[in-house]
């Protein structure tokens, strides 16, 4: 889709605003530096975003001995932005000042029985409110509500296209929440909020191409490439998970056989220690998060099966990371997600390992692979960013509001 003018303006907003949660406080030379925007327009940019109240002067500081330089900093006291995680066991939400500082957290446990996407619609709604009451913030203080759901999205129409670990087709989320909600609402995937908060805070932060593999229940890769998120022409980009791993394989719910995700993602891990060893007192049949945790506890303890459950995840996962290596060249690989975080040092060493196996050297020799070093949850994070973005977009001439209730946003 071709970008408007007024598109590519809430773009540099947006990256203005961003390099100053960064690094605030800081002057407007360093953030044309660090943009690669003209100083004049990151002075009209950050005009802007003073007369919205986003940015405050702060000072001065000294410039080689030419006139001192002028400081802005974030206002982290203007507005509040929540991002919810919704995955397929859990619903976790945040609520972040303006600086994306968590000033308030709800969670909430999602059954696999749980997954109507009334009875979700309402948990979310829970969560988002639990955490404005908690935080003591006014209605309409909250700038937006970023929403992060697993599978393919339409995130200008606020629908889950397909979420195929819940069998959702063509879901109208985003209506169904503005019933509950009276903020404005956005979104997106957990992949792409997880490479946005790696972007802004984590290992991805001055990486130009990078890819950010989320291990959960379901499996995916989010894409920065050339120093911006990578989304495809339809979103979908980054459905890693249900690329063929295994000809003839594990079925998965995507309808094919042999998917990434059927090997590395939660349930696929499970079914390899039941493999491994039916009756084995690390298996949780009912629950994913008790046996991965279970598993992570084995490790550390130097449990012969958990050891072998994850030098089996890792071939499987290496081999996936490896076509990754071999196809784009990134300078970073990310591991993230809560299978990633549980399984940690162990996992991350094994599959590094499995990576050098069947990566091509040149490739291989440049790419970095770690853990997410985000101490918080990085999708949540990132969906509070998608949130942001939205109320940037969301702003007309003379400070006048154009935005609906929700909508998506141009970047």
């Amino acid at each position: 889709m071709k970008r408007t003018s007024r598109d590519i303006r809430t773009a540099n907003r947006y990256g203005v605003l961003r390099h100053v949660v960064a690094a605030s406080p800081v002057s407007r030379q360093e953030l044309a530096a660090a943009t690669g925007l003209s100083l004049a327009t990151v002075a009209n940019l950050v005009g802007e975003l003073l007369g919205l109240g986003m940015l405050v002067e702060v000072g001065f500081e000294d410039s080689d001995g030419g006139r001192p330089r002028g400081l802005v900093a974030v206002n982290s006291s203007k507005g509040a932005l929540i991002g919810v995680d919704v995955a397929e066991t859990y619903i976790h939400a945040e609520l972040f000042d303006l600086a994306l500082t968590v000033r308030a957290r709800a969670d909430a446990e999602v059954r696999p029985e749980e997954n109507d996407p009334a009875e979700v619609v309402a948990r979310i709604a829970a969560a988002v409110s639990s955490v404005v009451q908690q935080a003591g913030v006014a209605a309409d203080r909250v700038l937006g509500v970023g929403v992060s759901v697993p599978g393919q999205v339409d995130r200008e129409g606020g629908v889950s296209v397909f979420a195929p670990n819940w069998d959702w087709h063509d879901v109208p989320l985003l209506r169904l929440l503005a019933e509950h909600l009276p903020h404005p609402l956005h979104l997106d995937n957990p992949l792409r909020a997880c490479t946005v908060a790696e972007q802004w805070f984590g290992a991805a932060r001055g990486r130009d191409d990078a890819v950010v593999v989320n291990l959960g229940t379901g499996v995916g890769a989010g894409l920065a490439l050339g120093g911006t998120l990578h989304r495809g022409v339809s979103n979908s980009a980054g459905e890693w998970g249900h690329t063929t791993l295994v000809l003839d394989g594990r079925p998965c719910h995507c309808g094919n056989q042999g998917c990434v995700e059927g090997y590395a993602g939660a349930p696929g891990i499970m079914r390899t220690l039941r493999e491994l060893s039916p009756d084995s007192p690390l298996l949780h049949p009912d629950g994913q998060t008790a046996t991965i945790e279970a598993l992570g506890r084995g490790l550390a303890e130097g449990d012969p099966v958990a050891v072998k459950v994850v030098h089996t995840t890792a071939r499987y996962l290496g081999a996936a990371l490896a076509d990754l290596v071999n196809l784009l060249n990134p300078e970073l690989i990310v591991l993230s997600g809560w299978v990633a975080a549980t399984l940690g040092e162990p996992l991350l060493a094994e599959v590094r390992e499995a990576v050098a196996v069947r990566a091509l050297r040149r490739p291989l020799a440049n790419t970095e692979i770690v853990l997410c070093p985000i101490p918080s949850n990085p999708v949540s994070l990132g969906a509070a960013t998608f949130a942001l973005e939205g109320s940037l977009a969301s702003v007309g001439p003379k400070n006048r509001r154009t935005s609906p209730r929700w909508r998506g946003t141009p970047v």
